[in-house]
C-alpha cells in the first residue's frame, strides 16, 4: 500500500480516557472493555463523543504498551474513578491513513516514520491511532485507521 503522509494542525480536544498497560497481543481484550466503560459513563453524563475512538500510545514497547484509550468530547466532561479527563494534544502533527487490517499497521508506521525523517520532523514520542470505522461491521480490508504523531 502507498501511504500519503502529510502535516496537519490539530486543535487540542478534551477526552475521556482509561489509562492501561498491556502487551500488543492483549490489545483486543483491553480496548473494547475500556471503550465500553467510557461510553457507559458518558451516557450517565448525557454526553456523546465528538469523534472517533482512539488510543494514545505513550511508548512503543510492544511487550508493555502504556496507553490512553478513549474518545474525544466537545465539552470537558469530568472523569470518575478509572475514567480520566484528558486531552488529545493539539498543534502540528504528521499523519497518514491506513486502510486494511490492524495487523498490517506496522507498514503505515514505517512509511510515516520514513517520511518524517526525510522531511526533518521530530515526533514527540506519543502516537495516536483513530479508528474511523467499526471492526464489527467493516471487513478487515476496509478498516480505516488514522495514525497521528504530534511534532516537537
Amino acid at each position: 500500500m502507498v501511504y500519503r503522509c502529510e502535516l496537519l494542525d490539530r486543535p487540542a480536544q478534551p477526552a475521556l480516557v482509561i489509562r492501561a498497560r498491556a502487551p500488543v497481543e492483549k490489545l483486543p481484550q483491553v480496548l473494547g472493555p475500556a471503550w465500553g466503560a467510557i461510553m457507559g459513563y458518558a451516557g450517565q453524563l448525557g454526553v456523546w463523543p465528538s469523534g472517533a475512538p482512539f488510543v494514545a500510545y505513550l511508548n512503543m514497547d510492544m511487550a508493555d504498551l502504556d496507553l490512553e484509550i478513549g474518545f474525544p468530547f466537545a465539552g470537558s466532561p469530568a472523569g470518575r474513578g478509572e475514567i480520566l479527563a484528558s486531552e488529545i494534544r493539539g498543534g502540528r502533527a504528521a499523519t497518514c491513513l491506513h486502510i486494511g487490517p490492524y495487523d498490517r499497521l506496522t507498514a503505515a508506521y514505517a512509511a510515516l516514520g520514513d517520511w518524517m525523517k526525510a522531511e526533518g520532523h521530530t515526533p514527540t514520542g506519543v502516537a495516536y491511532e483513530f479508528y474511523l470505522n467499526d471492526p464489527q461491521t467493516t471487513a478487515p480490508d476496509a478498516l480505516q485507521t488514522q495514525i497521528v504523531f504530534p511534532l516537537q
